[in-house]
């Protein structure tokens, strides 16, 4: 059996000297503005990064002021440093979400890798063995409400070849769907069955999961809420296009759907640590599970870092990780078009920036 993915970097030796914080900032659209921080672990004349991607915009700032607070400084190997940060209380208060300490356990332990293989002079491939290839990408686009096809043509303007990742509500319109399906640019619907108490949920809708089935018979349909006897005969026959993402935090939560899956999403600041995330991609591996990944909005080096990933483990799914321009309401020309390539030579866990990346 060949070793495990987190065996190959658990063992590397990582000297931390100090860290910080940076704030960053950007508004997404007229009612979301976007607040994340960067991680910066230090040492050695390197800096290691990592983004918190918590949504709330308070524990982002309490984050930022309470500043560098707990003690990472000292020589010892990234596994030892990871179950370090996972034993830390990173909230100065409880979060909201359960979900915000994986995102903040993944900043950290990220930036951890980051300045491990700097440190060590590896890139990310070299140090895991494999061989990346060009990532190939979806862009996501909510319509609005009243949902339009503007934002789909907004950007299909930019990039005719562009394919989507689209959030279906109950406020699609049967002419809305046809619009869509003559784009010809769906590659998957993401239901959003599976979010509780959040701005994006979409509660079980039987008419709206019968007319995408029956308009997009060859997308990927992502996290449908089946707790209904309604819903779950709409899509009885199409398990085998069902993939999953919100439960999906590791392995355990992939043995707990109600049925195989043959696609999954795995977000990295999800799952949080690195070695269940390293696990994760192994047992799917095993299982003969695809994959493809996803973003969380980020502003800074946690976008490239799940676009590398991807690239290494799963660069030809429907990744949901277009450049971060993608998500302004007007998206900028020029920007780099799928399957993104880059120069992985480079010691550390950082893709060099494209335009708009």
């Amino acid at each position: 059996m060949p070793p495990s993915t987190f065996s190959s970097l658990a063992d590397l030796q990582v000297e931390v000297e100090s860290y910080g914080l940076m704030g960053l900032t950007s508004s997404v659209s007229a009612d979301f503005t976007r607040h994340t921080t960067v991680v910066q672990l230090r040492g050695g004349g390197a800096i290691g990064a990592g983004e918190d991607v918590v949504y709330s915009p308070e524990e982002q700032l309490d984050f930022q002021r309470a500043g560098a607070v707990h003690t990472l400084t000292g020589r010892r190997t990234l596994g030892e440093l990871c179950e370090l940060v996972e034993s830390l209380e990173l909230f100065p208060r409880p979060p909201a979400m359960a979900a915000s300490r994986r995102y903040r356990i993944w900043a950290f332990e990220s930036a951890a890798l980051d300045l491990a293989l700097r440190q060590n002079g590896l890139s990310l491939a070299q140090a895991v063995g494999r061989e990346p290839r060009p990532m190939r990408y979806v862009a996501s686009a909510g319509l609005g409400q009243p949902p339009t096809l503007a934002p789909v043509t907004k950007r299909l303007a930019l990039d005719p070849g562009l394919r989507f990742k689209l959030d279906a509500t109950s406020s699609w319109t049967p002419a809305l769907i046809e619009q869509l399906v003559a784009s010809g640019a769906v590659d998957s619907i993401d239901f959003k069955g599976m979010y509780r108490g959040t701005s994006v949920d979409q509660p079980a809708d039987p008419v709206l999961y019968q007319r995408v089935v029956d308009a997009f018979p060859r997308a990927w349909l992502e996290d449908p809420d089946l707790s209904s006897e309604a819903t779950a005969a709409v899509l009885a026959d199409h398990h085998d296009r069902i993939t999953w993402d919100a439960p999906i935090h590791g392995i355990a939560d992939i043995e707990a759907l109600p049925f195989p899956p043959r696609m999954i999403n795995i977000k990295p600041s999800r799952i949080g640590s690195l070695r269940e995330l390293c696990a994760t991609y192994d047992y799917c591996a095993t299982q003969g599970i695809a994959a493809y990944g996803g973003g969380q909005t980020e502003l800074g080096p946690g976008r490239g870092q799940a676009q590398y990933l991807a690239a290494l483990f799963h660069p030809d799914g429907p990744n949901d990780l277009a450049p971060s321009a993608y998500n302004q309401a007007d998206p900028p020309p020029g920007l780099p078009r799928s399957p993104l390539t880059g120069d992985f030579s480079q010691p550390g866990f950082r893709w060099p920036p494209a335009p708009g990346a």
